[in-house]
């Protein structure tokens, strides 16, 4: 997804758990929560704010209900700046979330005041509570919640109704987006929830329940928010797929013509920028929302947004041009994004079937369009992705998580794990473990999370469940071990990826992973199929070599360009002597320079002799100069 959501890693003193498809037996296994009565909290909040805001309890519980399914995300926001169970929102931007972090231009961007991106704000006003307070208290965030839905209800009718039927115009200005049909969907969806009831616990335990009611919405209640219609014409989809076009956002917001949003203008490939990677991300939030976002002065978009609850899509960015929601930028001009409505730390609650089907089906028209394979070296999620520095690779976001289903979704594009040409004595191996049953324990904060299918397995330093497991140095600068949290990304392995065999011992398999030897329980390669690719090692007589987020041009191509040089900085890593990594084959170091609204006269696309090969190098791709390494048989 592209609104920044900081990466933390959590202290924990879990050092023995679930892995693949073993229970491991130990007194430090962290226990699944287990309660003999219901936790009422997130009941008593709303019928509590409700009463207090004048607010019709059914209306307050379904807005937060389709805004984040009653989850309060451990206080984080989403990648749209939204916090809590009400998602009220308090967004920043910065070039790092535009993907451009890491260059000579390190000018922030102003992000304009628009209120839909602040209401966090708006409602700490209202109810007189500090803003941080909204972000971490349940209790307050729906009374700030409530405090909109009422200030909205008075704005569109004028007064507090007793009817949840007239509070369909406050419910759609409470989408945020002033399209018409936008809001109006999330209002519709608010209604149909209301309709049919809902029933849920949420990670933290808490139970409510919104009991069914027949209720039929007075939608001229909108009529006062003056919505707009949007040109929807020409959307770049397959057919048979339920497609729109609802454009992003594309404005200067400032006098300054490198003050704007939110992408930027391509001819993709006809410019040299090739579509190489087709990226997966999930909004951690609803549809609507990310809808809103890429359409306000955000600087962050996605060339599509895919519903969970229908598998409709929505086109923002048309793929010749470049979406900024990679948060890097070399992966930003190679690429198509494409967002998931739903949450990382809770997949299958908002992953469907119908989303995974309209995505499958999107991906393989795009493809097939724009010649990009159909492996996990081209189809990537974001947390695939490396930054373009130290600092970035530590903020690198992790959706859509753990709880993706990549074995499903290529089994949908038509793609195997197993491709023709793999040899079963090879070195080389994809990780292909059985999604449904590999239900390892996974933390977030301090919640020890649901068990649900997972495409996540462990590395430890050892072949052993007494090992600590292996320690990202983005992450865990300290040399501390891994830990089980889910957006702990740097200890484990994900279906699809494909890595060279370092060794094996047993029911364990090691493999070469972010420069050091990572082992993984494997009885009889269950866990594994043979892969293919082109196997790279530091070149003979050096010690170790430098890895790379992005593959940028030398100097000198800068230079005969006549544009500031962009250095292509090292990433925390090196590979030493003897490792071997896995590449799909090396490619040409470019660079996309586009720094002026609309001035498409001054882009340039900067072409250097210098070659790449992209390796993957640990939950992360990377990239290794060319000169810095050998190709060796498996």
């Amino acid at each position: 997804m592209t609104k920044r959501r900081r990466t933390r890693v959590w202290a924990s003193s879990i050092a023995v758990l679930m892995t693949g498809l073993l229970v491991v037996p130990s007194s430090s296994t962290p226990a699944r929560a287990e309660t003999s009565t219901l936790d009422t909290t997130l009941q008593t909040a709303f019928e509590n704010a409700a009463h207090e805001f004048g607010v019709p309890q059914n209306v307050l519980m379904s807005v937060a209900y389709n805004e984040t399914r009653w989850e309060q995300h451990g206080s984080e926001p989403s990648h749209s700046g939204g916090y809590g169970v009400m998602h009220l929102t308090q967004s920043s931007s910065d070039l790092e979330d535009q993907g451009k972090a890491g260059e000579e231009d390190t000018e922030t961007a102003e992000l304009a005041q628009d209120p839909t991106l602040h209401t966090l704000d708006y409602a700490s006003q209202l109810i007189g509570v500090d803003a941080d307070q909204l972000k971490q208290d349940l209790e307050s965030n729906i009374r700030g919640g409530a405090a909109l839905l009422a200030q909205y209800a008075r704005e569109t009718v004028g007064q507090l109704s007793d009817n949840p039927a007239d509070w369909y115009g406050a419910v759609a200005k409470y989408s945020g987006s002033d399209q018409a049909e936008v809001a109006t969907e999330f209002a519709d969806d608010v209604y149909t929830t209301i309709q049919s009831g809902v029933e849920h616990t949420n990670a933290n335990g808490q139970h409510a329940v919104l009991a069914a009611e027949s209720v039929t919405p007075d939608k001229s209640t909108t009529n006062s928010l003056h919505l707009r219609n949007a040109d929807q014409s020409g959307a770049d989809c397959p057919n048979g797929l339920a497609c729109r076009f609802l454009p992003a956002t594309y404005k200067q917001f400032s006098s300054s013509a490198t003050n704007y949003g939110n992408y930027d203008l391509a001819n993709r490939p006809a410019d040299g920028l090739d579509i190489r990677y087709i990226i997966i991300h999930d909004v951690e939030g609803s549809y609507e929302s990310a809808i809103k976002t890429f359409q306000s002065n955000s600087s962050v978009s996605a060339h599509y947004v895919v519903n969970s609850a229908n598998g409709q899509v929505t086109e923002m960015v048309r793929p010749e041009n470049v979406a900024w929601h990679a948060g890097n930028w070399f992966i930003n001009s190679h690429s198509i994004g494409i967002e998931h409505s739903g949450f990382a730390a809770e997949g299958g609650k908002w992953y469907s079937e119908q989303m995974y089907h309209a995505s499958a089906k999107l991906v393989k028209y795009l493809a097939d369009k724009y010649n990009v394979p159909l492996d996990r070296q081209h189809i990537l999620g974001h947390d695939d992705l490396p930054g373009l520095s130290q600092t970035a690779q530590r903020g690198m976001h992790w959706d859509p998580g753990a709880y993706w289903d990549w074995s499903h979704y290529f089994s949908l594009l038509g793609a195997s794990f197993n491709p023709s040409n793999g040899k079963r004595d090879s070195k080389i191996i994809t990780i292909d473990a059985n999604f449904t049953q590999n239900q390892p324990v996974l933390n977030y904060g301090s919640k020890v999370l649901e068990p649900q299918s997972a495409n996540a397995l462990y590395l430890y330093t050892a072949p052993s469940f007494d090992a600590p497991l292996i320690s990202d140095p983005a992450l865990h600068p300290d040399g501390s071990p891994g830990t089980t949290q889910i957006n702990d990304w740097g200890d484990k392995v994900t279906l699809g990826q494909t890595f060279y065999q370092a060794d094996s011992s047993g029911d364990w398999t090691a493999i070469y992973y972010g420069a050091k030897k990572a082992w993984f329980y494997n009885p009889k390669s269950k866990h594994t199929v043979p892969g293919s690719g082109t196997l790279v090692t530091p070149k003979a007589g050096m010690t170790s070599i430098p890895v790379y987020g992005g593959a940028y041009p030398e100097a000198a191509a800068f230079a005969s360009a006549g544009i500031p040089k962009v250095v292509n900085n090292a990433l925390q890593y090196r590979i030493p002597a003897g490792q071997v990594y896995v590449s799909a084959g090396a490619i040409p170091s470019d660079y996309f320079y586009a720094k002026l609204f609309n001035q498409r006269s001054t882009y340039k696309v900067v072409k250097g002799a210098d070659e790449y090969y992209p390796i993957t190098f640990n939950h992360r791709i990377a990239f290794l100069k060319k000169s810095d390494v050998d190709v060796v048989n498996p």
